[in-house]
């Protein structure tokens, strides 16, 4: 992103904070209707990207260029011509009322800029996925097989992505991220401008920092905490990972290990409750489900995730000898509570979507909360000039999920109405057969190689338009458990080589190759692909049952995360050998997996064999007892 100054530093300051001062507004003042809505939202998000973000790696980085204004200008239009006549999409009929001239410029215009703002500011794999897509609708008249569909004109494509009524560029999902999506950035933002990663810190290094490998520990508790309010994985590298990943370094962890540790810490934030990534929000739209059930629903799963990644730390800093902070790093409970006031609009957002509100009226006022919070102690009380930094900052994070949600508009688009859509889930059915298994290691490949490159959000979005319906099929799965299987693996993708976002931005910070490290943060996150696959097969693990079910479902997967994580790491109280591993890791599947086993006698053996590889080098280093000699014997 661009350092700018002066008028224009300014000017982008007031067109951002003005941004998400109106879409706050707009959930207590009430939302316009959708088109309007979704229409303004881009008028307002896309041309800010083509000046925050250059080009090119050679493009200025302090100033824009006379293009990036031209570009800039452009985006406006479009949304313009549609926020002023909303009635023309809606009183028309799609592929049957023709398009003007004006309009098929203007959406041709629209579709590269969103293409072109995609690259800069996200990715240029998702750009060019949206590409591979149009280009699909341009040819699909002359492939053969399932990928075969009639002739588009350029008009009908043109309308398609851009005129059609809750489709494309202005449909359902770009109104998601102008409601619930904007108003928990905003929401975010506060927390993050009140100082409450200063809690985050504090918690962490009391928690964890006296323990074996207290820094890695203390990553995995912070950046749990601060990637939730963040909703980005590589926001929350980024920020977090200065401190701790030259910290892990100083303390002895090999840098791409440090690297791995930050990012497999740092996906998790996007599924740790309350405050769960933009893809959950898109989620709790798409199915219907209060969003307060969905993070009910993920709170185990989320310890789970957070469980395999501690049990690698700790068997990992055991084997490299790494001890705990030192005693004047660690924070004291006195620290702790100095902050402890911004758990306030926490309880605020979790009372009021837990009655039922909105999660946009609740975000409202939890982030009203955070300000009047902010004043309870000196040190962290938010002024006027905090106020605006926090909004500029929500809306400079609102442009990037904008463009990437509008990206992912396209890709549905094209996929639903070409019939593509049908075809993939035709295609993995027939792989699958009548196996669930087999089902769902396809649905989770698909998300892994969707989301290489891709942020979450659009990466479970399109997946689930694929994947979720075939597993829902099968009748095993509640609709919530399938979509948090889903987002597993999308979010997941951040972190799994070889394309992993997370990952290469942890590499840049530890100066470590960034396939190496995108490889420990694989094996770091073991815990998110089992606890993903669980949800399938364990309904107990969405709160679905019992609580005797509940409580031993998560024994059971929690003892295999356990032994798979062992497993990588190849150390426990001493050294492994390699067939010691393998027969770990085919231990911890079967206790995590074998859903056709009680999940009581699964966990039961899966910490029996966990005990038994703490216990075993103390009973073989134990003196042999020596028997008393009897009176009278030599």
């Amino acid at each position: 992103m661009r350092q700018l100054y002066g008028p224009v530093k300014y000017g982008m300051w007031f067109w951002l904070a003005g941004m998400a001062a109106l879409h706050f507004y707009f959930t207590i003042g009430g939302y316009p209707p959708p088109l309007e809505l979704a229409s303004l939202h881009l008028l307002l998000a896309v041309p800010p990207v083509f000046i925050l973000y250059p080009a090119t790696p050679k493009s200025p980085t302090h100033r824009a260029t006379a293009l990036d204004w031209v570009l800039a200008v452009s985006a406006i239009l479009p949304s313009l011509y549609i926020w002023l006549d909303p009635d023309r999409v809606y009183n028309r009929s799609a592929y049957i009322d023709p398009l003007t001239v004006t309009e098929v410029v203007l959406g041709t215009v629209m579709t590269l800029l969103v293409l072109e703002a995609v690259r800069r500011a996200l990715s240029a794999v998702l750009s060019g996925l949206v590409c591979v897509v149009i280009l699909y609708m341009f040819v699909c008249n002359l492939l053969p097989g399932v990928w075969y569909y009639r002739d588009l004109p350029y008009t009908q494509v043109v309308d398609i992505l851009y005129l059609m009524n809750g489709s494309g560029l202005y449909g359902q999902l770009t109104g998601i991220s102008a409601t619930i999506v904007a108003t928990f950035l905003v929401f975010g933002a506060f927390l993050q401008a009140s100082g409450m990663g200063n809690l985050f810190m504090n918690v962490g290094t009391f928690v964890a920092g006296r323990y074996t490998g207290g820094p890695a520990k203390v990553v995995v508790v912070e950046s749990g905490l601060f990637g939730m309010t963040s909703g980005s994985s590589v926001a929350n590298v980024v920020v977090t990972g200065a401190v701790t990943i030259p910290e892990m370094k100083r303390m002895g962890f090999p840098a791409p290990m440090a690297g791995g540790i930050e990012a497999a810490a740092s996906v998790g934030g996007l599924i740790m409750p309350p405050i769960m990534g933009a893809a959950a929000f898109v989620m709790a739209e798409m199915i219907s489900v209060p969003y307060v059930s969905i993070v009910s629903a993920a709170a185990i799963g989320a310890v789970l995730y957070y469980l395999g990644v501690f049990v690698s730390v700790h068997f990992m800093a055991k084997k490299l000898g790494i001890q705990s902070l030192p005693k004047d790093e660690i924070a004291t409970f006195k620290d702790v509570l100095k902050d402890i006031h911004f758990l306030i609009p926490l309880v605020v957002l979790m009372w009021l979507m837990s009655e039922r509100y909105s999660p946009y009226y609740s975000a409202f006022w939890a982030t009203v909360a955070v300000f009047v919070c902010s004043w309870l102690r000196v040190h962290t009380r938010m002024g006027w000039r905090k106020v605006l930094e926090a909004f500029v900052d929500a809306g400079a994070t609102i442009c990037v999920i904008a463009v990437a949600v509008a990206a992912a508009g396209i890709i549905t688009a094209g996929l639903t109405n070409t019939g593509l859509l049908l075809a993939f889930t035709g295609i993995i059915k027939m792989l699958a057969g009548d196996s669930l298994l087999l089902l769902v290691l396809l649905v989770a490949l698909s998300c892994l190689f969707l989301g290489m490159g891709v942020p979450t959000t659009p990466a479970y979005i399109i997946t689930a338009a694929i994947g979720a319906p075939l597993i829902a099929e099968h009748g095993t799965a509640s609709l919530i458990a399938i979509h948090l299987f889903v987002l597993y693996f999308a979010v997941m993708a951040d972190a799994t080589p070889p394309v992993a976002a997370a990952s290469y931005a942890a590499a840049a910070i530890a100066k470590a190759n960034p396939l190496v490290t995108a490889t420990w943060a694989f094996r770091m996150a073991a815990g998110g692909f089992v606890t993903g696959i669980a949800y399938i097969y364990e309904p107990a693990l969405t709160l679905d049952g019992t609580l005797y079910e509940i409580v031993t479902a998560t024994m059971a997967v929690s003892s295999g995360i356990i032994l798979i994580c062992i497993s990588y790491v190849g150390f426990s109280s001493r050294p492994l050998p390699l067939w010691l591993r393998v027969l770990l890791f085919a231990a911890g599947a079967l206790c995590a997996l074998w859903h056709t086993q009680p999940e009581l006698i699964r966990g039961l053996v899966g910490y029996a064999i966990f005990a038994g590889l703490l216990l075993l080098p103390k009973i073989e280093t134990a003196p042999a007892r020596i028997e008393p000699r009897q009176a009278g014997t030599p």
